[in-house]
């Protein structure tokens, strides 16, 4: 797969070799700002333009705005189990079949408001945590055992990643 792939227009994700404070907090600054950036990439598209897939193939921008507080909100519990229960096996979830529900097609605004909300949550719980606490571990019975950091990686990699295929798909079409 090529880094110019429509699927990851910011690359694929690679979990980082080590963490740090420092780094961690750079990694909270983008999940914090995920959900500014998300209403701008969206902000002012007609309802054609967020009907419209990313690549062929692809979810729609509508889709897009629609999954990523699902995704995120399903991160966040991730976090609260992990963080409230010795090393806990979570449920994973048909993102596919999440993205086909009937509240993928309706108006995004709930959702920009929901991501909104929840990355407040979230970046508190994530403000938070000690080093110790970024060490715990879950189950994820497809990817193995994960820790928090890992976790926290890949949403600041997921957030901007969709952004990216909005944002793109728009300087494509000159939107």
């Amino acid at each position: 797969m090529r880094e110019t792939d429509l699927r990851y227009p910011i690359g694929t994700f690679r979990a980082p070799s080590h963490s740090d404070p420092a780094s961690r907090a750079g990694l909270i600054a983008i999940i914090a700002a995920t959900p500014p950036r998300l209403r701008e990439a969206v902000g002012d598209l007609s309802d054609r333009q967020l009907d419209t897939p990313y690549r062929p193939g692809g979810w729609t921008v509508r889709q897009l705005a629609h999954h990523v507080p699902d995704s995120h909100l399903n991160a966040y519990v991730r976090f609260k189990l992990a963080l409230t229960e010795h090393h806990p096996t979570i449920k994973p979830y048909d993102q596919e079949a999440w993205a086909n529900l009937a509240d993928s097609t309706g108006p995004i605004g709930p959702s920009l408001q929901m991501v909104d909300l929840l990355h407040e949550r979230w970046v508190r719980v994530l403000q938070s945590m000690s080093g110790e606490d970024f060490e715990r571990t879950f189950v994820h019975p497809e990817e193995g055992v994960l820790t928090l950091d890992t976790l926290l990686a890949l949403y600041a990699w997921h957030g901007p990643h969709h952004v990216a295929h909005i944002t793109s798909l728009r300087a494509r079409n000159g939107w």
